[in-house]
């Protein structure tokens, strides 16, 4: 028995025409545009928050009840009591952490060296309260570990202050 071979046609395929590459312009302009609106949605909001509590805090007399009662802590650190706004403000946004820390330097409230030791914290704790609801709560992730979570960043920026501290007085700065 012979066998026949039929040669069949490929079988047509349902699926939608590829979409053009998008330039490399394109690409740029369109993160340019998620930038912005993460930065007009998401951190501006949140430097006005920490901003705004700064003045507050001032503006009632409680930044100096918290520059007493915080004196301790931020002496180990090298710090006035009142730099504890810079940390508060941190928590809201890195930018306005050391915004806060920038302008109580103008103000004479701190050295430059202060402002120095501040900067590193700012980043490493910055943001936390937004991190954690965007990231730890939206994530669903085990309750146990949400102290630890939080903790961390906290433990950084203490151990950052007290290396930054050290390389100052080293380079004799401090």
């Amino acid at each position: 028995m012979a066998e026949t071979t039929m040669n069949a046609a490929p079988a047509a395929q349902n699926t939608p025409a590829a979409k053009p590459k998008k330039s490399i312009i394109e690409c740029f302009l369109q993160g340019c545009g998620k930038g912005f609106d993460i930065g007009i949605k998401q951190i501006a909001p949140a430097m006005i928050l920490g901003y705004v509590l700064v003045y507050v805090l001032q503006a009632t007399g409680l930044m100096d009840i918290l520059g007493t009662v915080f004196t301790p802590v931020m002496a180990i650190f090298g710090l006035p009591g009142e730099a504890v706004a810079v940390l508060i403000s941190a928590f809201f946004a890195k930018a306005s952490g050391c915004g806060t820390a920038a302008m109580m330097y103008a103000e004479g409230t701190l050295t430059l060296a202060q402002a120095t030791i501040l900067l590193p914290a700012c980043i490493l704790m910055g943001t936390l309260i937004g991190h954690y609801a965007r990231i730890v709560l939206v994530t669903g992730s085990n309750k146990k570990w949400h102290p630890l979570l939080l903790a961390i960043p906290l433990v950084d920026a203490a151990i950052a202050m007290l290396i930054t501290r050290g390389i100052l007085a080293v380079m004799g700065i401090f």
